[in-house]
């Protein structure tokens, strides 16, 4: 038979046990929570850069594109637009502008350049000089339209990219007469 003292000190090793049992388990639940929350601010994180990209690419998507004020026939052949950059855009150097002018639907031809370039399908700025738009300025830009010249009674659409942001899409439209100073936009 066991004397009293050998069972009070097995008891002792048994809850001795069970509380570094207790102890082992606490500190694994500890390890699994701050890894736990590691991966998951790390996610959070993640999504924030990937929303505040998306947010600026967007901006840019809607911002940064040329808008016409209006579009006059210049003479045979060349209209005549002023434009501006649309308020929030970033300023874009004239070799990232790109035009055409698409003739009415079942027509041939098309005309387009960029307003840098130089040649047979040319925008020259005439105002303001420089070679990058900026905001808040307005323009004036001869734009050459020798495949799809200005012809009474037709629409042509003209499409603007601005770099690799936003489109600008406007509906030519002549009436009855193509003379110098008729407003088509």
């Amino acid at each position: 038979m066991k004397n009293k003292n050998e069972i009070e000190n097995q008891n002792s090793e048994t809850l001795a046990a069970m509380g570094i049992g207790a102890m082992i388990v606490f500190i694994a639940l500890i390890l699994v929570a701050a890894v736990a929350s590691a991966v998951i601010i790390q996610t959070a994180e993640k999504l924030q850069q990937n929303a505040q990209t998306a947010g600026e690419q967007t901006q840019d998507q809607m911002a940064s594109k040329v808008m016409p004020l209006n579009i006059v026939i210049n003479a045979a052949g060349t209209l005549q637009m002023t434009w501006e950059l649309a308020p929030g855009s970033e300023t874009i150097p004239w070799a990232n502008i790109e035009w055409s002018i698409t003739c009415q639907a079942g027509g041939v031809g098309a005309d387009a350049g960029t307003f840098a370039s130089a040649g047979t399908n040319t925008a020259a700025v005439s105002a303001n000089g420089g070679t990058t738009g900026i905001p808040g300025q307005v323009y004036q830009t001869t734009l050459l339209a020798v495949n799809c010249a200005p012809t009474a009674n037709q629409n042509h659409f003209l499409t603007l990219a601005a770099g690799n942001a936003g489109f600008t899409y406007e509906v030519l439209t002549y009436g009855s007469s193509t003379a110098q100073g008729t407003v088509v936009v």
